[in-house]
């Protein structure tokens, strides 16, 4: 396909998401699967095309002057892409298959728009609702914060050190341009692309298949890794979902000792089997939803609770849910939170520990859920996640987020991650 073609096909995709409000994965596979002529570089460019507006989708909508999808594209191949309206022309006034070309109107209004002018909803492309949680959350630089995830995210992996070293795998993907992540200890990093070219497809790669890495952002990697997790310990996974942090966590503690898998949604732990055979563990226990967990009752070192959120903290992924996300849908999350954190504290063992992790940067369900449930169980202590930081990785790296380094926020702009919150709280000794 040339531009044209490439061009118009993203329209139609943006166009079918809008209408439909549907996930942008679901509309692109879709258009690949009524568009069977499109090779695999086609479509990697219509997906990098439509990704790449959603994430600023409100900026280059103001940049544009208008509200189509079609300005939404120009507007990004213009003001993120740098390509001038006349190359434009230039590639586009042959190609029947291209959408219509720019008006000199149109032209005209990108070349006189401002962004730093614009309303700070549409500076920082977030859903104007979300305002008042940011700029609690991070104060002056919540702009600049929330800018960062309009930026594409890199592939990062995790090697898994009960199989390899990062030195030996890097070796063997060497051709796929990986490279050391800049915090996590045992991650690996192929940078974002240029705007067209595709990301390399890891999963066939033979130390994948083997089981000697698994495809993790470096932000997951790093909570993992705070846990703590030690051998010999019981730890509980308790909601484990596909087991991405119940392989760091069985990693870490080298194959001794005993994770407990949880998650209470059948289909979201199915890939979990799979995941931990070829990862060679054995100290994984999964749990079923209609499993009876009261043997596990105050036995627990350390209780994961991966909290089920708003999902925002993997916007640079998933730009698409930022735009379907509304106040219901966090009050939801809000209440499923509270419910996970009663659920998930009577397993943990006097002396032990309770970890409160999500993928969002949300205050409300980060900081004020965590100190909501220590002030209503006075046994739970938080201490300080920011000490945990700097024990694991000095003062060299990436500092993440936090107003008091009790709990901590990773971010794109602060650590280069996805977005995750985290927080440990220690259980009194003598409460049983």
């Amino acid at each position: 396909m040339r531009l044209g073609g490439r061009i118009q096909a993203a329209i139609e995709v943006l166009d079918d998401i809008e209408t439909r409000r549907r996930p942008a994965a679901d509309a692109l596979k879709d258009w690949g699967l009524n568009h069977r002529f499109a090779g695999s570089g086609d479509r990697a460019a219509i997906g990098n095309i439509v990704y790449d507006c959603l994430r600023r989708k409100k900026s280059l909508h103001y940049l544009s002057g208008g509200e189509t999808s079609r300005l939404l594209v120009f507007s990004l191949l213009v003001n993120d892409w740098g390509m001038k309206p006349a190359e434009l022309h230039g590639q586009l006034k042959d190609d029947r298959f291209a959408p219509e070309l720019l008006s000199a109107d149109e032209i005209a209004s990108m070349e006189k728009r401002d962004l730093s002018q614009a309303p700070a909803d549409v500076q920082a492309d977030v859903p104007e609702w979300c305002v008042p949680s940011f700029e609690a959350n991070f104060s002056e630089a919540w702009i600049d914060e929330l800018k960062a995830f309009g930026n594409r995210p890199p592939v990062d992996m995790r090697v898994n050190t009960l199989k390899a070293s990062r030195e030996k795998t890097l070796r063997q993907i060497a051709r796929t341009g990986a490279k050391p992540t800049p915090i996590a200890r045992h991650g690996m990093r192929i940078d974002t692309p240029e705007p067209f070219a595709r990301q390399p497809n890891v999963q066939v790669e033979e130390a994948f298949r083997k089981g000697r890495f698994e495809i993790q952002d470096e932000g997951s990697q790093i909570v993992a890794d705070l846990v703590f997790a030690r051998p010999g310990e019981s730890v509980l996974d308790y909601c484990a979902g596909a087991g991405g942090k119940t392989l760091a966590l069985a990693a870490a503690m080298e194959n001794k000792g005993q994770v407990h898998a949880y998650d209470s949604d059948k289909s979201r732990l199915a890939p979990i089997h799979e995941r931990l055979k070829r990862a060679g563990t054995h100290n994984v226990q999964v749990h079923a939803p209609e499993d009876d967990l009261s043997a596990l009752h105050g036995r627990m070192d350390r209780v994961v609770l991966d909290a089920p959120c708003t999902g925002s903290g993997t916007w640079r992924r998933r730009p698409d849910a930022k735009w379907r996300l509304d106040t219901k849908n966090l009050e939801q999350r809000l209440e499923q939170q509270e419910q996970v954190l009663q659920a998930g504290a009577p397993f943990v063992k006097p002396g032990g520990y309770l970890i409160y992790i999500t993928c969002s940067i949300f205050p409300e369900e980060n900081e004020n859920q965590v100190y909501s449930f220590v002030e209503a169980n006075p046994e739970f202590e938080i201490i300080s996640a920011g000490g945990a930081w700097e024990e694991l990785y000095g003062y060299d790296k990436p500092a993440p987020w936090s107003s008091d380094m009790q709990t901590i926020t990773l971010t794109p702009a602060s650590t280069g991650t996805d977005g995750f919150f985290f927080c440990v709280m220690e259980r009194a000794k003598g409460q049983a």
